[in-house]
């Protein structure tokens, strides 16, 4: 595998602003996804934990070896406050590489949460310690730790591509990413389609019907209904 990137070669931090990650956070995933054109989920496999689980924040990518954790303790010493670390750990879930003393490690470091496409473990004690994590699993079996793996380049989350300085939000709904230049249109679409639906939600108090506001009636009726 890759070598791991020097520290100084992360984006900056701060291009993106508090404010706009907690409205981000507050649209929700599926509200940001649609307003991004579709694009952007991570597969729905990769679950919170707990369902009142919401993330957001910087990614930090982790590339790691099934069953194998050494680039995770890595990346706990290498992330800033408020990143969210993403691990391709290959979808391999017969391991817990993750458990309740890395969780401690990063809440002290100020790490946002942890999306992994693997398992984790320890999963009753990282609820209680509301640390946001997004997985494929939950294995209490133990992991290696030396894979040389590679933290900060480009990743492929189950199907995604995650990119260090990529946008994560997550909640009970799934996982979406944006770009970190696509912050403030993706804000302002999203913002867009919540009035929408908002007026959505009124009017159907009004007596519309869902095909009418969609403008589906034509086709219902092409279909003889």
């Amino acid at each position: 595998m890759t070598r791991i990137q020097e520290h100084n070669d992360a984006p900056a931090q701060g291009a993106v602003s508090s404010e706009q990650l907690q409205r981000l956070l507050s649209l929700g995933t599926a509200t940001v996804y649609e307003a991004q054109g579709q694009r952007g989920s991570i597969a729905s496999a990769i679950r919170p934990i707990h369902p009142d689980m919401k993330v957001v924040g910087t990614a930090l990518t982790v590339n790691t070896a099934p069953g194998d954790n050494l680039m995770l303790h890595q990346a706990v010493l290498m992330a800033q406050p408020g990143d969210v670390l993403v691990v391709d750990a290959k979808g391999f879930t017969d391991a817990g590489p993750w458990g309740d003393v890395l969780t401690l490690a990063a809440q002290r470091a100020g790490i946002a949460g942890l999306v992994i496409d693997g398992s984790i473990r320890d999963s009753e004690a990282i609820i209680k310690a509301e640390f946001p994590v997004f997985a494929r699993g939950i294995s209490i079996r133990g992991t290696t730790k030396v894979d040389s793996g590679s933290i900060g380049g480009t990743i492929n989350l189950a199907g995604s591509t995650v990119e260090r300085g990529d946008i994560i939000v997550g909640d009970r709904d799934g996982l979406v990413v944006v770009k970190a230049c696509e912050v403030l249109d993706a804000l302002q679409s999203a913002e867009e389609r919540e009035a929408k639906e908002e007026e959505f939600r009124h009017r159907i108090m009004d007596g519309a019907s869902t095909a009418e506001l969609l403008g589906l009636l034509p086709t219902l009726q092409r279909y003889g209904w």
